[in-house]
């Protein structure tokens, strides 16, 4: 079954890059998770919420954990689309801050690349349903990914895949 998801992952990385991006710039970079590097990644998330008291992460971490694959989707390096629509809470685009590192991701961007990320992700969690496999977005699995170097990216969130009689990511 673990190889199975593994493709569907695969799959879902092929929606996400295809996904329309704003301005047709593409800033999504994504990775496939599998085998001992998703068990690494959900005890180490399960660990990070022990030590930070941050709620959930270990729930998530064990889902993951319990995951047969996973895909990782990110933002890398976003540039602004130029619209100076004030959505980032500036006037101008020229205006909007470099970024900087936050405590898990680095911010800010343009509000427009936040929404090609969830576009990539919708289009990748769709591809998942399409094929059957359970799935869930998870904020928290792109937190220990990114401070574990699994992606290069100032954004990310995962998706995790299972096929099992009842997913496990609802009723938790």
């Amino acid at each position: 079954m673990e190889e199975a998801l593994k493709r569907i992952a695969e799959l879902m990385e092929l929606s996400a890059r295809t996904a329309p991006k704003a301005g047709g710039r593409d800033f999504i970079v994504t990775k496939v998770v599998a085998g001992e590097d998703l068990k690494r990644l959900g005890a180490e998330m399960k660990k990070y919420g022990d030590d930070t008291k941050k709620k959930n992460f270990d729930r998530d971490g064990r889902n993951v954990a319990d995951s047969g694959a996973l895909l990782l989707i990110g933002l890398k390096a976003a540039k602004d689309v130029g619209l100076n629509c004030g959505a980032c809470g500036n006037a101008r685009c020229v205006d909007l801050a470099a970024a900087h590192a936050g405590p898990e991701f680095a911010g800010p961007s343009c509000a427009w690349r936040y929404v090609d990320l969830g576009i990539a992700l919708a289009s990748a969690a769709k591809t998942a349903g399409m094929l059957n496999a359970d799935n869930r977005v998870m904020y928290r699995v792109g937190v220990l990914a990114k401070k574990l170097g699994m992606i290069d990216a100032d954004v990310v969130a995962g998706i995790p895949l299972s096929a099992t009689g009842k997913s496990i990511y609802f009723d938790r």
